[in-house]
């Protein structure tokens, strides 16, 4: 059995799409790409699809993850192209790679999120990061299943600042970007908790919902600051040498 590893959009308006639409729309592109799917057992078979991590509905992502596993081998790239074709414009395959190695969801331990604040001066949202980065704990409020949950927002973001960007919007327009990398932790603390967060510690409040598009996701490097690309330790392990190779060039005449 082949696993393939996956690597997907929600871009534009499809980043509206519930997780479970998304689902729906990846298995038909499965059955028109006929993809050798391996089913689980039992009286109602499923394609075995392992999603990871996925974005919450109303946020676009240019990293989000999933794993295949197929009951025939077939060429990574050539397959992403396949499933790339069948899927509509917005939810979009762009990477794929075999997997040669365990625990993908253990690898996506961190988000980059990119928060777009229209309406908002970049001076007023430098001084509510400001004060957001400062704070020790920032507690906010989210509906649960069992009613108002009070956690605080500001242990599980690892940097929060703004971003000058004046490139795609009129420069007479007030707009603010903000660059944030949170922990993957529970209770799991989203771009809008962070939001919840700047308007407690600085009465910042967009006057339009934010546009909020992750970045990236995966580990989560201590030294240098970044999130790492989940994907490469399989990108790794394929262009590793075998044991036979070694051997066989030992063997070689000089």
């Amino acid at each position: 059995m082949q696993r393939i590893r996956l690597r997907y959009t929600k871009r534009g308006r499809l980043r509206f799409t519930s997780h479970r639409d998304f689902q729906r729309a990846f298995e038909r592109a499965l059955r028109r790409a006929e993809v050798p799917m391996a089913y689980s057992a039992g009286f109602t078979p499923h394609p075995k699809v392992s999603y990871a991590n996925a974005a919450p509905t109303g946020t676009g992502s240019e990293a989000e993850y999933l794993e295949i596993a197929l009951t025939a081998a077939r060429d990574p790239e050539k397959l992403r192209i396949l499933l790339d074709e069948s899927l509509p414009t917005g939810l979009d395959i762009v990477d794929a790679v075999e997997a040669r190695t365990s625990g993908l969801a253990d690898r996506l331990t961190a988000s980059v999120w990119e928060l777009r604040l229209d309406g908002v001066d970049p001076a007023d949202a430098e001084r509510a990061v400001a004060a957001f980065n400062k704070a020790d704990a920032v507690e906010v409020q989210r509906m649960a299943k069992n009613g108002v949950r009070t956690f605080d927002a500001r242990a599980a973001v690892v940097q929060l600042e703004t971003h000058s960007e004046t490139a795609d919007r009129p420069t007479d327009q007030a707009c603010a970007i903000l660059r944030l990398v949170v922990r993957h932790v529970t209770p799991a603390v989203r771009p809008d908790d962070v939001l919840s967060g700047l308007r407690a510690v600085a009465d910042l409040a967009p006057p339009v919902p934010a546009a909020v598009t992750r970045l990236a996701q995966g580990l989560f490097d201590e030294e240098t600051g970044t999130v790492t690309d989940p994907l490469a330790p399989d990108r790794e392990a394929a262009q590793a040498p075998t044991t036979a190779e070694p051997a066989a060039a030992a063997k070689a005449p000089a």
